[in-house]
Parts: C-alpha cells; structure tokens; sequence
C-alpha cells in the first residue's frame, strides 16, 4: 500500500528461508532509487535464525544472510533504506559502499505486568494520564484521519517544514489496516472538542506509535499520554511484546517519547548517492 511495486531478495538455509530483504521498484528520471516508501518507518532485511542454532552462531548466519541478500540487491545508485532496530551489520553495509546515518527509538517491553508498566511511566505521565481519565473520552474512529492530518499541517506550518505525505496517501494505507486488522485511530475528546489523535498499527510481534498530533490550543500532553497509555495497553492485550514510540531526533519529542518508560535502541539509515543527475537534483531541491 505505500509503494506502487515491489521485489524481495530471498536467501534459503536448504530447504527453509533464510533471510528476505523487500525493496521498493523505484526509478525517478531514469535513476534507480532504494529508499524506505513514504509512510514506512524501517525497511530491511528480516532474518529467520534456525531455533536449534547456538547463540554464538547468530551474528554470523545474520552476516553470511544479509551479505547474500545485498547480492541480490539491484546495484542502485541512490540510497536511503532506514533499517530496524537491532540490526547490527555495520561493518557489513559499510564494506558496501554505503554510508551509514544513526537515528534512534524507543522500545516498551510490554512482557512485565500492567502494573508494572504504568508504574514505569514517568510522574508527569501518570498524572497526565489519571487527569484525562476524569476528562476525556477516547474512541478508535478512522473517520478522523482527514482531522490527524489537519493537526499535523497545522503543526509542521508553525515549524515551517512540508508535510511529506497526502491524506490520500494516509487514506489508502488506513484502508489496509481495516482490512487487516492492522490498525487504529485513537481519538481523543473532551465533550465534542478533538484533543489528539494518533494512529497506531501493528504486527504480530510489534505496535507501533505511527503518528499523531495534538490540538494547537491544548498546551500540555495530557491527551496524548492517554492516547498512548491506550495503544500501549491494547498491545499488551492483543499479544504484542514491543511498542515502538518510533523516536524522534527532535528534543521536544524525544522527551516526551522516554517519559513512557522505553529503552532508547539505535537504527542505521543507508545511504548513498554516485548520481550525478540525483546529486543536481537534491542539490535544486534545497
């Protein structure tokens, strides 16, 4: 749903998978691009470590897995592939040519009791989060994504950046989530007034914290402590074992975002950029 075409590198240990790195089909002015699709936090390779395989063996079947994989990679000159967090190969994708940029995230483990993990919110989050219970109303409702997506222009305006996206992009990937059960817009309301609004999806594994946004005219983060107190509960519920705040670099963000009581874990960005015409490009763009 985020990318119009795609392919997949796919290794095998004998008969079973060893390892599948899906990327984008992409080509901008005749130049073959690999980046991570609008809308798409990580793109990378998913390796399956045999059960029965020794721990001390794992960082090596990974190596000898992605090195296999980055063969079958089109040999694209532009690069800009976010990976997930816990992969490690850097030394791998570095011997490769490419250069490595270093962001960051936040992971809940969402194994400990409920108890335990409430109690692991920062102070001013659980006060937040008991305010709002007295106060506030939430629903899930997709029928407020073109609200989401007010809230962010209206924010990224004040900060005078472009909003990367469509909301008919966000429209066709929510479409995804229904249909899969992948998803859900979190709503916060005090009476009939939107306070917040995030969208959470999910694996069988992992939620995610996909975006969100809060009313301009409410100054604090009341609403958005209880929307993601929410989606992280849900999780828990649903069986997942990791909620991932997708961290922000911004301090604001990351602030609030390590408040909820996640363990910061690096992710590597890769990039790489021999095009002179992609070069000319980028450099217009500024």
């Amino acid at each position: 749903m985020v990318s119009p075409g795609w392919q997949a590198a796919v290794v095998h240990n004998g008969n079973l998978p060893a390892g599948i790195w899906p990327y984008p089909a992409e080509q901008r002015l005749g130049v073959q691009l690999l980046r991570t699709p609008l809308l798409t936090p990580y793109l990378g390779p998913y390796i399956f470590v045999p059960p029965d395989m020794k721990e001390s063996k794992h960082d090596g079947f990974e190596h000898d897995t992605i090195a296999a994989l980055l063969q079958q990679l089109p040999g694209a000159p532009v690069w800009h592939m976010a990976m997930p967090p816990g992969l490690k190969q850097a030394g791998l994708f570095s011997s490769a040519g490419l250069d490595i940029q270093v962001k960051q995230t936040f992971l809940i483990d969402l194994l400990p009791s409920q108890e335990a993990l409430f109690a692991n919110l920062k102070d001013s989050i659980r006060r937040n989060i008991r305010t709002a219970a007295k106060e506030i109303t939430i629903t899930s409702d997709a029928a407020y994504l073109s609200q989401l997506f007010d809230l962010q222009k209206n924010t990224l305006d004040n900060k005078q950046v472009a909003q990367a996206h469509t909301l008919q992009q966000m429209q066709k990937l929510m479409e995804a989530c229904i249909t899969n059960n992948a998803g859900a817009l979190w709503v916060a309301k005090k009476g009939d007034e939107v306070q917040a609004i995030i969208w959470n999806v999910w694996d069988a594994q992992t939620s995610y914290y996909f975006m969100g946004a809060k009313n301009a005219s409410q100054g604090d983060f009341t609403a958005m402590s209880a929307l993601l107190w929410q989606a992280i509960s849900e999780a828990k519920k649903r069986g997942n074992t990791i909620f991932d705040m997708e961290g922000s670099m911004d301090p604001g963000v990351e602030r609030f975002f390590r408040g909820m009581g996640g363990q910061r874990e690096l992710y590597m960005v890769l990039k790489k950029n021999t095009s002179l015409l992609w070069k000319l490009v980028k450099k217009l763009r500024k």
